[in-house]
């Protein structure tokens, strides 16, 4: 069973390739191991990820595993599997209560996403509240608030222009009073530079670490899939100013070419969380190492 159902289009190109490939080769040589290899570089597989998983495929070779084409497919998704596979950590804690703070830059889906993961949380029964901290953005603060108000969810906003860390220490106040189980936290995507963006996230995670100690605290970056390489660039800029827990993948519904996943997983060791495949509310899947592997080979 595909993971994504009918949204499935993400590995459509990558698969057909392979299939295509596999299909016309009556054995394994060197020319199928080519072949496959420059499959994974354009679908946007990192180099240093490619080689990682040629390397294992060959080995599956010498020690005899595989003798016929067709088996490749499936020592591929295996192979896949692993590298992605974060164990727990792509999980979001079931300690509560909770600060998830979403990081990235604007235009990648942040607002979008953070009401799909509220709504995913509110289906399991959690309470939810929502803090407007992009206050550099114009509009950021009412896009949310909107999405709130679609979803039966408070927004805590001080208005374009305001001080993030207060609105945080406000939404920490009211998370409190309210008993709320997860506090979903908005941020600004890009300041002036990125010495203004490290001072503002570590203040909020001061306030956060000061006024919420019991809380458990996750930092999620949206990464929009489309953009390929430019990503794999966002995770770098990221990591140098925040310490990340995990990625949600958004736009994976459409012409994401999806190695990009594999390439974050295994060079960065980063744990996806979750998967964006729509512009609904419920169009957030949690990530399946398994699964997301299989898709590759779900013709």
């Amino acid at each position: 069973m595909a993971l994504f159902g009918e949204k499935k289009g993400f590995f459509s190109k990558m698969s057909q390739k392979i299939a295509d490939t596999i299909l016309m080769r009556p054995e394994i040589d060197e020319d199928l191991l080519d072949e496959l290899e420059e499959i994974l570089i354009t679908s946007d597989m990192g180099m240093n990820t490619t080689m990682r998983i040629m390397e294992e495929l060959r080995k599956d070779i010498r020690v005899g595993r595989l003798s016929h084409p067709e088996e490749v497919k499936n020592s591929l998704s295996n192979i896949i599997a692993k590298l992605v596979d974060k164990g727990d950590r792509h999980k979001l804690s079931n300690s509560y209560p909770q600060v998830i703070l979403l990081i990235g830059i604007n235009g990648g889906g942040k607002t979008t996403t953070i009401a799909k993961l509220a709504y995913l949380l509110q289906r399991g029964g959690k309470t939810v509240l929502l803090a407007a901290a992009d206050t550099f953005r114009a509009a950021a603060s009412a896009q949310l608030e909107h999405w709130g108000d679609t979803l039966g969810i408070k927004t805590i906003t001080h208005g374009e222009g305001a001080d993030p860390s207060a609105v945080i220490y406000d939404s920490i106040q009211a998370a409190k009073s309210r008993n709320i189980d997860v506090l979903i936290c908005d941020t600004a995507g890009r300041l002036q530079n990125k010495k203004n963006l490290m001072a503002e996230l570590e203040k909020m995670n001061k306030i956060i670490d000061k006024q919420y100690p019991e809380a458990t605290k996750e930092t999620i970056l949206i990464l929009d899939a489309t953009t390929g390489k430019n990503a794999i660039s966002q995770v770098e800029e990221f990591k140098e100013v925040t310490d990340i827990t995990g990625i949600i993948l958004t736009k994976m519904d459409g012409t994401a070419k999806g190695g990009i996943a594999v390439t974050i997983a295994d060079e960065y060791d980063m744990p996806i969380k979750f998967l964006g495949v729509g512009e609904k509310k419920e169009d957030l899947e949690p990530f399946n190492a398994k699964e997301f592997a299989e898709e590759v080979f779900d013709e």
